[in-house]
This record gives C-alpha cells, structure tokens and sequence, in this order.
C-alpha cells in the first residue's frame, strides 16, 4: 500500500521539477547565448579556436546560473544541507554536460565543415544544448538531487528529534512524521507498586 501511494506523488513531483529546470534552463540558455557571441565576435575575434574557447567559457558562465536556479528554486526541497559535496557533484554532471556542446561544435565546424558563426549557434546552442539538457536533468534529478537522498535526510532528522525529545522514530520506512512513545526503563523500585514495609 505504502508503495502504491508513494509512487504516484513521486511521479507528481517530477513534472513541476521539469518544468522549473526548463526555465533555469532558459534562463542559462540567454546567458551562454549572450556571453558566447560577445566572446566570438568582441573578446576573442583573433584567438585561435576561439570557437571551443568561446563555446567552453560560455557554458561554464552559464553552469554558474544554473546552479544557483535548480538549488534554490527547481530542486529546493530536495537540496543536500552539504552545500560542498553537491556543489561539487553539480559541477562534475555540469562538465559532463559541457563536454555535449563541445563535440557538437567540433563535429560541426571541423569535421564536417561548417564553420560560419551561425552553424557554430546552431551546433553549440541548439543541437548541442538540447542533448546536454536531457542528459544534466537525467543526473540533477536522480543523482544530485536525489529525492531518495531527500527522504534519507528527513528520517536521520527525524531519528536525531527523536532521540532529544524521548521519542522513537523507526530506523526503516518513509519518513512520515509519526513518532512513536518510546518505553521508559528505570528503576524496578520506582515502576513497583507502592507498599508499606513490614513493620511499619
């Protein structure tokens, strides 16, 4: 029964994440579009392979954005409180990610030809965009965003409140906020019913 439930909600969750990963993602969409072309045609004009130069600073401009977006407000309920490791976990699904653009524009501009600037927009910021946003959503919703790390995370909150306030919270099982009373041992004389001594 649990399961059934459960699963249903978690398949809720997913469409409203999808939907504010798609607008981080359009967001850093406008930011490595802008930043990519004032690199190739005002910052980087006579750098060689100013392309892969252009396209690499680009999309690590935008991963910046990105991260702020899906921590704080896409995946907010499911952010780690170890800001460092899933900081860094980002990053390396970021780079990952970073390296689809980047073959995009060097399957395009060098192997096939293509080397106008707006074969190098359409390789970098729609090819390559499209396939490295499927991948970093994959890995941003079930890896560093984990909502199995979520639940984890409630039920260790959950067990540490328990044990403060005297209560007891099952090791296993879906964090559900229910606290069950643990037993109170103490000492036999004082649960033992309260008799006179002999004599008195």
């Amino acid at each position: 029964m649990t399961t059934e439930t459960e699963t249903p909600a978690h398949k809720a969750r997913l469409f409203p994440q999808l939907i504010k990963f798609g607008a981080v993602g359009a967001v850093g969409f406008v930011v490595n579009l802008v930043v990519f072309n004032v690199l190739m045609v005002v910052v980087l004009v006579n750098v060689p392979h100013k392309t892969l130069w252009s396209t690499a600073i680009a999309t690590l401009v935008a991963i910046g954005a990105n991260w702020l977006g899906n921590r704080y407000w896409a995946f907010a309920s499911n952010r780690s409180d170890n800001a460092t490791r899933e900081g860094i976990e980002f990053f390396v699904v970021s780079l990952a990610g970073m390296a689809i653009p980047l073959m995009c524009v060097w399957v395009s501009h060098y192997l096939l030809g293509y080397q106008s600037l707006l074969a190098d927009n359409i390789s970098n910021n729609i090819v390559g965009l499209a396939l490295g946003t499927v991948f970093r959503f994959a890995f941003y919703r079930w890896w560093v965003f984990s909502p199995d790390r979520a639940a984890a995370r409630a039920v260790r909150t959950s067990e540490g409140a328990g044990l403060a306030t005297g209560t007891h919270v099952p090791a296993h099982g879906p964090a559900r906020g229910l606290r069950e009373k643990a037993p109170i041992t103490g000492s036999t004389l004082a649960s033992a019913p309260d008799r006179r001594l002999v004599g008195d």
